[in-house]
């Protein structure tokens, strides 16, 4: 394979095609169906989907089928199948230490096609369906979380066919329920198992990268329990001045409540069961990581005045941030906007909980210990409800095989001229502890274009445009090393 011809084919597909069509997909509100319970009739996604496949179904890929797979009730799902390409390639003779290698028969590819809602924030010149180009950046939600995914593997195995050169039978799947845990999954991985097969390898591009010098290979991601927590005292608001000092606030209610699962003081998560040990391997990626990352890791962030990150070693930022566990608190209700709160002891509070979880903690069963901790013994016997939205398991990637090792680091020097590098995330994919389950032989790939200050699920999300190019190089390599 020519690398010099690979980057030009593919730079100038992005520069021609796939970015006009990302900024159009951009412009689609297709939030996912925890945002917008009305999906359906909206008919954004299905808007979304209908752009992604019609150019799907243009791309010159032999022997390619496309199906929009639609379960009833649930959101679709895209899944397309690519034969295996036997081109001009020729495989040298094995030697003996690599004759235990079993090269990858199918290849499954991840993305999805669901955005997270709009967030306020946004620069007065931009906005979360207003796609818009700057400084080699495309601004809008969803381009980079995760919309290109579909576009940059389609485009691999596309440049890879172009210079004869062989790959696996591909198989991609493409959902759209990913930003609401991926609900409508486990279904459509049932029904489409047996078309699906065996995977032996896995591409997920819904992951981040430490920065755009490298490829990046995610080692493992945190699951995530997300709920309400509701404490009432009142059946309706009454005058503070009368009831305070009498009935007890249910701010003050879910503040103790909240102190049963964090040390306010450190953040740190205070249930041993929502603790795991880091592994040795997990330790040492963290350290190379923050030697490659620096400052990086922390100045990424978009910190008001002098706020400082929660700990001065980078190793322990890493760590925090990819296996231990931490609490967010992302909504409220009950709390009237500054403008017109009243005098008034309000009769509820209810909080919206984002827990992220160690990797190897199962998230089911951490989601009835937060519920269970939270709702015993309510103070002032006031009514507590923890209602759980959400339960998705973390991952942990298995050992990577060395042929894959080997494609990773060349592809990277190859096309970044840096070799790859790896690093934990602290996102959630419910689909890589779905499949990590489900083929427990498979190697992984799991990556993406989410690097510092593009903010996915936040103002100003962007999608790094060079950087997409160059990954997508780097797939198709992978491919073609797995042939």
């Amino acid at each position: 394979m020519d690398q010099r011809k690979l980057a030009l084919h593919i730079a100038q597909q992005w520069q021609t095609d796939i970015t006009s069509r990302l900024a159009e997909y951009i412009a689609i509100p297709a939030k996912s169906p925890l945002f917008d319970p009305d999906w359906q009739a909206n008919g954004h996604i299905d808007r979304a989907v209908d752009l992604a496949v019609n150019w799907a179904q243009r791309q010159a890929i032999a022997g390619m089928q496309i199906e929009v797979v639609r379960l009833p009730g649930l959101t679709p799902t895209v899944f397309i199948d690519i034969p295996e390409f036997q081109g001009e390639t020729r495989s040298p003779p094995l030697l003996e230490r690599d004759r235990k290698e079993h090269r990858p028969k199918t290849v499954l590819l991840y993305g999805h096609l669901d955005k997270q809602p709009e967030m306020t924030g946004w620069r007065a010149d931009l906005g979360p369906w207003q796609p818009v180009i700057e400084d080699g950046k495309l601004y809008g939600r969803g381009g980079a979380d995760d919309g290109y995914a579909i576009f940059s593997s389609l485009a691999a195995i596309a440049a890879l066919q172009t210079q004869n050169v062989s790959h696996p039978r591909c198989v991609a799947l493409i959902e759209t329920s990913e930003e609401s845990g991926s609900p409508d999954l486990p279904a459509y991985m049932q029904t489409l198992s047996p078309r699906i097969g065996t995977p032996n390898l896995v591409i997920g591009l819904d992951s981040g990268c430490g920065d755009y010098e490298r490829l990046w290979s995610t080692s493992s991601l945190r699951g995530m329990v997300g709920g309400t927590l509701r404490v009432s005292v009142l059946s309706e608001g009454v005058h503070s001045g009368d009831a305070s000092g009498v009935v007890p606030s249910s701010f003050r209610i879910a503040r103790q409540l909240l102190s049963r699962i964090e040390d306010e003081s450190t953040g740190k998560i205070l249930p041993a069961a929502l603790h795991a040990e880091i592994p040795e391997e997990r330790e040492r990626q963290a350290a190379q990581a923050a030697q490659i990352l620096g400052r990086g890791i922390f100045e990424k962030f978009p910190f008001h005045g002098a706020t400082q990150a929660l700990a001065k070693d980078l190793t322990q930022l890493v760590l925090n941030r990819a296996w231990r566990p931490t609490l967010s608190v992302t909504g409220a209700d009950g709390l009237p906007p500054l403008a017109s709160a009243g005098n008034v002891l309000r009769p509820s509070t209810a909080l919206k909980l984002s827990l992220r979880l160690p990797p190897s903690i199962d998230a089911s069963q951490a989601a009835q210990t937060l519920k269970q901790i939270l709702e015993a013994d309510p103070p002032h016997q006031a009514s507590v409800s923890f209602d759980i939205e959400q339960a998705a398991t973390g991952w942990s990637a298995p050992p990577l095989a060395p042929w894959l090792e080997k494609a990773l680091n060349q592809s990277s020097q190859h096309h970044y001229e840096k070799a790859a590098g790896f690093l934990g995330e602290g996102v959630t994919i419910p689909f890589m502890s779905m499949l990590g389950q489900q083929y427990p032989q498979a190697q992984f790939v799991i990556t993406g274009v989410l690097g510092p200050h593009s903010n996915a699920h936040g103002p100003n999300e962007f999608l790094h445009l060079d950087y997409a190019m160059r990954l997508t190089c780097c797939v198709a390599e992978i491919l073609a090393a797995a042939a």
